[in-house]
């Protein structure tokens, strides 16, 4: 292809990107509703002469000259938003454009991420000269980690060699990130009146556990993404100033690296606490991908530098490696008056195509 015709055909992708990305700010996608914003990737789809297919509020293609022999890419964005919070000063569902900024709801996290990723794979679409087959996979409810979205989709598609996760990172290379465990606790005791010595208080048993949480260190840390961290964040106990009360509720966030198995933290807890302890779930696990894999080798080529990533996404689900990397500013995630720079989404479909170009 000519150098021109490959400019016209990103000056092209440019311009749908973000026109796609003004139509799902304006349409809410709250987890667990994501029809209408399924329906305007359907369009996007559709207006590109690409064959797709949708399971539930996920939507996904493959290229025109897929190929069962080769290796195959997974490129995977979410179309679900957050709630907006109360602190928004601008109307969460109005795309604003305004000092070269685009505003709204999901525009950073991960709407730019989801759009550049979309005219990455219309660019390769129909090439028939890859060794990779490329899947773009647009899923749903991976603000909530919730089971009908990528995790669900997965049985459906051809196995993976590896993934691109499109999550606001600057276009820097989160090379692992870290799993999550959410563990519901008890600390029991035995109530009694407040005004006599009686009754065993599980506030102070959940004191004692909450003391050991926050001080312990697991020995192992990982070279990329450092040390588990534990963090208690609910607590809930008693019904009246007069009862001693008989539970203690808290809950625990722990971020988990590659160094131990969500299993293994558990037991460790588990051992060193008094509460009763349950997992949420034992799905949200490490992720990571080798520093001198090919994608990260073009992307490091580019400029671009590698980390560990703390925050969770949906690579969690995914058994193959899997690079974390878009458009946009972690920090501007989940705040009020969201937004992403529109020169980040020319610039995150520029870099995806660059990395892919020396990939496949």
């Amino acid at each position: 292809m000519l150098q021109t015709d490959i400019s016209t055909q990103k000056a092209t992708l440019f311009s749908d990107a973000r026109t796609l990305l003004k139509r799902l700010i304006s349409t809410p996608s709250f987890s667990r509703e994501e029809a209408n914003t399924a329906a305007e990737i359907e369009a996007f789809f559709r207006n590109k002469q690409i064959p797709f297919q949708r399971l539930k509020h996920n939507i996904w293609a493959s290229n025109r000259h897929f190929d069962a022999a080769k290796p195959t890419i997974l490129l995977n964005s979410h179309h679900d938003t957050v709630k907006p919070n109360k602190s928004w000063t601008l109307d969460p569902f109005e795309p604003l454009e305004r000092d070269e900024k685009l505003f709204g709801l999901g525009s950073n996290d991960a709407g730019g991420c989801l759009v550049s990723l979309l005219a990455t794979f219309a660019y390769f679409y129909d090439r028939p000269d890859m060794k990779y087959n490329i899947v773009m996979a647009a899923t749903a409810e991976e603000e909530i980690s919730g089971r009908d979205g990528l995790e669900l989709l997965l049985p459906e598609l051809p196995p993976i060699n590896f993934a691109v996760v499109g999550e606001p990172t600057e276009m820097q290379l989160a090379i692992a990130e870290k799993g999550l465990l959410v563990l519901d606790c008890t600390a029991r005791g035995i109530s009694g009146h407040a005004a006599r010595d009686e009754g065993d208080n599980a506030i102070y048993k959940a004191i004692q556990d909450i003391n050991w949480l926050t001080t312990y260190q697991f020995p192992k840390v990982s070279p990329t993404l450092g040390p588990i961290k534990l963090s208690v964040t609910i607590i809930n106990a008693g019904t009246q100033h007069n009862v001693v009360p008989d539970t203690c509720t808290f809950t625990v966030d722990v971020r988990v690296t590659e160094q131990y198995t969500l299993e293994e933290v558990i037991e460790t807890i588990q051992a060193n606490v008094q509460a009763e302890v349950k997992p949420r779930s034992i799905r949200l696990k490490p992720s990571s991908i080798p520093d001198d894999h090919p994608i990260v080798l073009a992307g490091l080529a580019l400029g671009r530098h590698t980390y560990g990533s703390p925050t969770t996404s949906d690579q969690a689900v995914l058994n193959c490696p899997s690079l974390k990397c878009g458009p946009g500013h972690s920090g501007r995630s989940h705040s009020a008056d969201e937004f992403i720079y529109l020169r980040e989404i020319d610039e995150g479909i520029n870099g995806y195509i660059s990395m892919l170009e020396q990939v496949v």
